[in-house]
């Protein structure tokens, strides 16, 4: 067994933000809508599109009755309607007609509604009458014939209109959209099953925004067990809502921060570009999931909400995303000109989100926030100035973002301005981009607080580079916003953690420049995913934690305000594939050691004097369950191009997830007498702390 040694200084090196592990947060994998939104409803507004395509090739079909059916199966029972809608940011809504008494419809929801038996469950729909002047509505969730919740909703039927002079007039009561809200409770365990409506008699009736969210949902949005999941990581900020979703495949669908906003059927619901090819798993020009929507049920009101609520052992705090004039690069080349008009309105966007987070609530915007219940300021610090976007001869980046940083620092120059580095690092675009930033900074230090870079790599690539950040200028910031070790069968591996955790010691000794990071994706529910590794991989009732979701949660616990002076002993320890950081924790110092080893080592720990270091310690460990951790192969659930996406007529999305499923962790906290020594187990990351 290797012995090594570290001699424990006390000795300041630098100042760190203990805030810098936070969570970056994209509309991809399910992760919103069939995800930590509890909606339990698919397509509740009728107005979804079908997406097909690949690259920059896509065609785009409404498709408003997708996962809306008769249960009778008779046709011509439901219909699409836009003659008169709720809101005509949404303009279709169902018309239902029951031709006998009993009849009904049904929404095969996110992989059918899944219950628990006793839960209460929120059901919500708005109906007008056509032709329904006496009955009921029932609503209930069924499977193969079994009924595990109903509850009927006493119906309010308009007044027969009179004839003649009296109709013309006006003299009767309106066929006009009422909201109904009711609970259902669950009788027993069930999954799999559909939600129905139907009509106690014969009629016809219009519904639109059918919706049912569990009782237990956070804030009544968020699912309770993926909201327990990002709570326990204490996360230091929030980076929303993406990602490539910022962009869209095209500007008409980019993410518009306004239509997320306001009573929910006002919010314009938009695709999801990832309905199409562009992530790493299925391949096919109709993807299984291409009616993937936006709901906006989680806009940037609740983003700013669950910043709050996460705040617990720390300030949660919001860095919000927004679009530059500039479709996903990686799908159009379509861009409006910075001087064209129409750009002006990215900019206000930028401004009137400022307003909307923290503006007065007799401000436009403020008082929109403060009529959705949230009168104080969301006390907002931060906004990212577009998502990875490079300079090419379709995209003035740099142009781009001198615009927006000087319209936005000349209202509010509190505000931190956040740039971009593009998509890739160790490229001539990265470090054309940062040469941008230091050069501005020269004249202009408010230019860029940090500047946004993603790398998804090997896990060799974050061994090899542990020291990246030790030589990167300090006059910016640097916001390692996306990031994740990809094995060779992209998934979360020990392996692929380990390596993150190695990479992050890196992070945490040049804290004092690297001061956000997000590991990326969040979330991927299993059977819809477009992309992984993925930090948590959840289904309609259990969550996987993954080694990746450890080890931040190890980084963010047990973070310093202050670096320790480690005197070049870690670059010694990497001949043996240890990498370490040092921090100060109130009174207390965190040792973090990451063994890359495929064995167990033994780490000496000596005081500054060269005595052993003799102490109470607590050690936390995140290892393989098995107490050996795998070494990844690529399976047949990689393919050797196109991004390593398999052919759906390979393989389907469940039978993908199955072959890259998570590896099981083992994740502990034990007190000890430290004794001179800490072992450290093969594949592990370590973090001792103890009083200084």
């Amino acid at each position: 067994m290797a012995i090594n040694k570290l001699a424990i200084s006390k000795k300041v090196a630098r100042e760190i933000n203990p805030d810098m592990i936070g969570l970056f947060f994209e509309d991809i994998n399910f992760a919103a809508d069939g995800g930590l939104y509890a909606e339990l409803l698919e397509n509740r507004s009728f107005e979804a599109i079908k997406t097909k395509g690949t690259g920059r090739n896509y065609v785009l079909t409404e498709d408003n009755l997708y996962a809306w059916s008769s249960v009778e199966g008779k046709e011509g029972a439901l219909e699409i309607n836009c003659n008169q809608p709720i809101s005509e940011k949404n303009p279709h809504y169902l018309r239902f007609t029951a031709f006998a008494d009993g009849e009904g419809f049904a929404n095969k929801a996110y992989d059918g509604v899944c219950l628990k038996k006793d839960a209460k469950y929120k059901v919500s729909f708005y109906a007008k009458e056509v032709d329904y002047s006496e009955g009921d509505i029932e609503a209930k969730v069924v499977k193969d014939g079994t009924v595990y919740a109903d509850v009927t909703v006493k119906f309010v039927a308009a007044k027969p209109e009179p004839d003649g002079y009296k109709q013309m007039v006006g003299d009767c009561e309106d066929k006009i959209w009422r909201k109904y809200e009711t609970v259902l409770t669950a009788g027993n365990d069930i999954k799999g099953a559909q939600f129905e409506i139907h009509l106690t008699k014969a009629g016809i009736v219009e519904f639109d925004i059918v919706s049912m969210i569990p009782e237990d949902a956070v804030a009544g949005v968020f699912r309770k067990d993926l909201f327990k999941a990002l709570a326990d990581l204490n996360p230091g900020f929030l980076r929303f809502p993406g990602g490539c979703i910022v962009e869209g495949t095209s500007i008409m669908r980019r993410y518009r921060w306004k239509d997320t906003v306001g009573p929910i059927e006002n919010r314009k619901i938009n695709t999801n570009l990832w309905a199409a090819v562009g992530g790493n798993t299925s391949l096919a020009w109709e993807m299984p999931d291409s009616h993937y929507m936006q709901s906006y049920g989680i806009g940037f009101y609740e983003y700013f909400l669950l910043c709050e609520l996460l705040s617990n052992k720390r300030t949660c705090k919001a860095v919000p995303v927004l679009n530059i004039g500039v479709a996903c690069q990686f799908r159009s080349y379509e861009t409006i000109a910075i001087d064209d008009p129409a750009f002006d309105e990215y900019v206000q966007d930028a401004l009137d989100l400022i307003e909307f987070a923290n503006g007065p609530v007799d401000s436009k915007w403020g008082a929109l926030r403060a009529k959705m219940g949230h009168p104080e300021s969301f006390k907002l610090e931060m906004i990212a100035i577009g998502n990875e976007q490079w300079e090419s001869r379709h995209v003035n980046v740099a142009d781009r973002y001198k615009i927006f940083e000087k319209a936005i620092h000349d209202k509010y120059p509190e505000i931190k301005c956040l740039g971009t580095a593009g998509p890739f690092v160790n490229h001539e675009l990265h470090t054309g981009a940062w040469n941008v930033y230091h050069e501005e900074s020269k004249t202009n230090p408010n230019y860029s607080y940090a500047v946004d870079e993603h790398y998804y790599v090997a896990p060799q690539w974050l061994y090899d580079n542990v020291a990246f950040y030790d030589n990167y200028p300090r006059d910016v910031y640097v916001f390692a916003g996306e990031y994740a070790a990809h094995d060779a069968n992209l998934s979360n591996s020990v392996e692929a953690g380990v390596a993150e955790a190695a990479m992050m010691t890196g992070m945490e000794r040049n804290g004092d420049v690297v001061k956000l990071a997000s590991y990326a994706p969040l979330f991927n529910r299993i059977g819809h995913s477009h992309w992984t590794p993925d930090m948590i991989w959840f289904n309609e009732d259990s969550v996987t934690l993954t080694p990746s979701y450890y080890v931040q949660k190890l980084f963010s616990d047990y973070a310093g305000t202050q670096t320790l002076e480690l005197n070049d002993q870690e670059k010694m320890l990497r001949n043996s594939q240890l990498y370490v950081s040092l921090v100060k924790m109130g009174d207390k110092a965190v040792l973090k050691v990451v063994n890359g080893k495929d064995e167990d080592q033994v780490l000496e720990l000596n005081t500054e004097d060269g005595n052993s270091l003799i102490c109470d310690a607590e050690v936390i460990t995140m290892k393989a369950a098995s107490g050996k951790a795998i070494v990844p192969e690529a399976s047949d659930a990689i393919a050797a191009d196109n991004n390593h996406a398999v052919s759906t007529e390979i393989m389907s999305n469940a039978e993908l997830c199955a072959k890259r499923c998570p590896e099981e962790a083992s994740y502990t906290s034990e007190k000890i007498k430290l004794s001179g020594s800490i072992d450290l187990p093969a594949k592990s990351v370590i973090a001792v702390a103890f009083d200084l």
